[in-house]
C-alpha cells in the first residue's frame, strides 16, 4: 500500500493526528474519577497515582520513540504511524476493562510504547515541506493537536456522565476507525532512495540524543526545549485535579476547560504561526512564546474564578508557538535523511522531561493538599512551574541574542 505522496499528503497526516488527539482528549476529564473509583482513593492520592501513570506513559515513549524515529528513517513513515495508532486503540481497551490500578499502568505503558504518532508525523511533514516552510507546517500539526482537544475533552466530559469507562470505549473505536482510514489513504513520503541504514546507537533513548550534538546549534535549543517541557508538564499533570480541588469542577466542566484550551492553541498554532513568522521571524516568535509561558503559568496560581481562567486561556495562546518554532529551528540544522532521528531525539528529550516534570508537579500538588504541608493550596505547583519556565527563557536569551546579531 505504498503511494507516492500527492498534494493531499499533509491533509492526511493532519487528520490522522487530529483523530488521535480526539481519542486522547476523550479520556482526560474522567481519568481522575476512574483512578478514584478503581483504587478507592481520595483526590490527593489519585493525583499522585495519575502522575505516576503519566510518568509511565512518558517513560515508555522515552524508550520507544527513538526506535520508531530510527525505524521510520529505514522503513518509511507509513508503517510506523499506523502501528502507533493501533497501539493507542489497545491502550483505551486496557483502560475500559481495568479492574485495578495496575491495569491502568499497563495501559499507559502500552500507549507510550506505540504512541509515537506525533514523532512520525513531524518527520512526515519534514519530508514534504521545504525547510523555510516547516515552522508553519509544524504549527499546523500543533493546531490539529489542539483541535483534537477541542472536541475530545468536550465529548469526554459529557460521556463521563454515563460512567468513567464509557469514553475509553468511544476512544478505542475512534482509534481503530483512524487505523482503517490511514491504511487506505495514508501515502508514504520517504522514498527508498532517501532511506538510511538502521543504527542501534540511534535507536536507544540516550544514543538518539547524539543527533543534537552532531549539528551546530541543535544541542543548546534541545536543552531549552527539555527545560520548557519539564515546566509545562504541570498542565497534563494537575489540570483536571486542580480544577476539581480549587473550583469544584465536574467532569463536564473539566472537558469544557480543556476544549477551550484546545481552541486557543489551535488558532495560534494553525492560523497565526505563519503570519507571525513572516512578520517577526522564528527566533522572536519563540521568545514571545516563552515569555507568555512564564506569565500564564504564574497567572493560573492567582486565578480566583472561571472568568480569570478564561482570560488566562486566551492570554496563554502564544505559548503554542514555542514547540513548533524550536523544532523548526532545529530541523533547519539537520540533513533530510536524519529528520526522523531528530524527531525521535526531540521526543526522547520531551518525554524524559515530562516524565520527571509530571512526577515532580503531582508530588508538589499532592503535598500541598495534605495535612503535612505548612499551608494547604492547590496552586503551588503552578508557581514552581513558572520559575522553571523562567529558567528556560533565561537559557534561550543568549542564543536569541547571537542569532539576532
Amino acid at each position: 500500500m505504498t503511494k507516492a505522496p500527492g498534494r493531499h499528503a499533509v491533509s492526511f497526516v493532519l487528520l490522522l493526528v487530529f483523530l488521535d488527539m480526539v481519542g486522547l482528549g476523550l479520556i482526560l476529564p474522567v481519568l481522575p474519577k476512574l483512578i478514584e473509583t478503581v483504587g478507592d482513593l481520595d483526590l490527593a492520592e489519585a493525583s499522585r497515582i495519575g502522575g505516576g501513570m503519566f510518568a509511565a506513559f512518558s517513560l515508555a515513549q522515552f524508550v520507544f520513540s527513538p526506535l520508531a524515529g530510527a525505524l521510520s528513517d529505514r522503513f518509511g513513515r507509513r508503517p510506523l504511524l499506523l502501528l502507533a495508532i493501533a497501539g493507542l486503540g489497545v491502550d483505551y481497551i486496557f483502560h475500559a476493562l481495568a479492574p485495578s490500578v495496575l491495569w491502568l499502568f499497563v495501559g499507559r505503558i502500552v500507549a507510550g510504547a506505540c504512541g509515537s504518532s506525533y514523532v512520525i508525523a513531524n518527520a512526515f511533514l519534514a519530508d514534504v515541506t521545504a525547510p523555510e516552510a516547516r515552522a508553519k507546517a509544524f504549527g499546523m500539526l500543533g493546531a490539529a493537536f489542539g483541535m483534537g482537544f477541542v472536541l475530545g475533552p468536550a465529548i469526554g466530559g459529557l460521556l463521563g456522565e454515563l460512567g468513567p469507562r464509557v469514553p475509553f470505549w468511544v476512544a478505542a473505536a475512534i482509534s481503530f476507525a483512524n487505523l482503517v482510514y490511514g491504511y487506505f489513504v495514508l501515502p508514504e513520503t520517504l522514498p527508498p532512495e532517501k532511506r538510511r541504514a538502521f543504527r542501534w546507537r540511534e535507536a536507544n533513548p540516550l544514543g538518539v540524543l547524539a543527533v543534537f550534538a552532531r549539528h551546530k546549534g541543535v544541542l543548546p535549543l534541545g536543552a531549552v526545549l527539555a527545560v520548557y517541557f519539564f515546566g509545562s508538564a504541570v498542565y497534563p499533570a494537575i489540570w483536571s485535579f486542580w480544577g476539581i480541588a480549587k473550583f469544584g469542577w465536574s467532569e463536564a466542566m473539566v472537558g469544557i476547560s480543556l476544549a477551550a484550551f484546545g481552541i486557543v492553541w489551535a488558532v495560534f498554532q494553525g492560523v497565526l504561526t505563519g503570519p507571525a513568522v513572516r512578520l517577526w521571524g522564528e527566533w522572536r516568535v519563540a521568545m514571545v512564546g516563552l515569555i507568555i509561558a512564564v506569565l500564564a503559568c504564574a497567572g493560573y496560581g492567582f486565578a480566583n474564578g472561571i472568568i480569570a481562567v478564561v482570560a488566562l486561556l486566551v492570554f496563554h495562546g502564544p505559548e503554542g508557538f514555542v514547540n513548533p518554532m524550536l523544532a523548526a529551528l532545529m530541523s533547519r540544522a539537520v540533513p533530510e535523511d536524519e529528520q526522523g532521528a531528530l524527531q525521535g531525539g526531540i521526543s526522547a528529550a520531551m518525554n524524559l522531561a515530562m516524565l520527571l516534570g509530571t512526577l515532580f508537579f503531582t508530588q508538589v500538588f499532592g503535598y500541598f493538599l495534605s495535612d503535612a504541608a505548612p499551608f494547604r493550596s492547590p496552586d503551588m505547583a503552578y508557581f514552581v512551574a513558572a520559575v522553571t519556565l523562567l529558567v528556560a527563557l533565561a537559557m534561550f536569551w543568549p542564543q536569541f541574542r547571537r542569532a539576532r546579531g
